[in-house]
């Protein structure tokens, strides 16, 4: 018997679902090429953010997501971490990687899943249901500094969440407003 966990996507359990054009795209790219990258724009209630489909499906790593960068760029960084993650480079929380945004580290932390509803909706109806892991992928301001560090850019906290800290707890914000 296998230790890896069971995935319950709409590829590995056959059910009775209603798919809009949206679903059948993340299915096809799932399948051809192993995870989709949804992206949400920037809008005037706040900004875009870009997430994986398929990662745990494929890899039986962690969703990733990124926030408050244009989501062409978080697409872009989302795509290079995949195909790293699936050569092997796995996602360890907490640790610095250097191979996702040129000249920058980024840091993945784990997602509480009080937010999952408010941004990963396309995620949630591929999975149908548990489990669905995801990691923020938090980027640093020009000087290097992550949100947590002292003298970090202000706007890098409005730009991203710190969604590893539950909803309910987090500082209002265009985050926490999101349904």
């Amino acid at each position: 018997m296998s230790d890896q966990p069971v995935c319950h996507c709409l590829l590995c359990v056959e059910r009775e679902v209603e798919l809009d054009q949206a679903d059948l795209r993340t299915l096809r790219s799932v399948q051809d090429r192993g995870w989709a990258i949804v992206m949400i724009p920037e809008d005037e209630d706040g900004p875009g953010w870009a997430f994986t489909v398929g990662l745990w499906h494929t890899l039986r790593s962690p969703e990733v997501v990124m926030l408050g960068l244009r989501v062409d760029v978080m697409g872009n960084c989302l795509s290079t971490l995949a195909d790293r993650i699936a050569a092997g480079h796995h996602l360890v929380e907490g640790r610095e990687r250097d191979d996702v945004i040129r000249n920058y580290p980024v840091v993945a932390k784990a997602v509480d899943p009080s937010w999952y509803r408010s941004l990963f909706g396309t995620a949630l109806h591929f999975y149908q249901g548990p489990p669905l892991p995801f990691m923020e992928i938090v980027w640093p301001d020009a000087a290097g500094r992550f949100p947590w560090n002292d003298g970090c850019a202000p706007r890098l906290r409005e730009l991203q969440p710190a969604l590893w800290i539950p909803k309910d707890d987090h500082a209002p914000g265009p985050w926490t407003k999101l349904p």
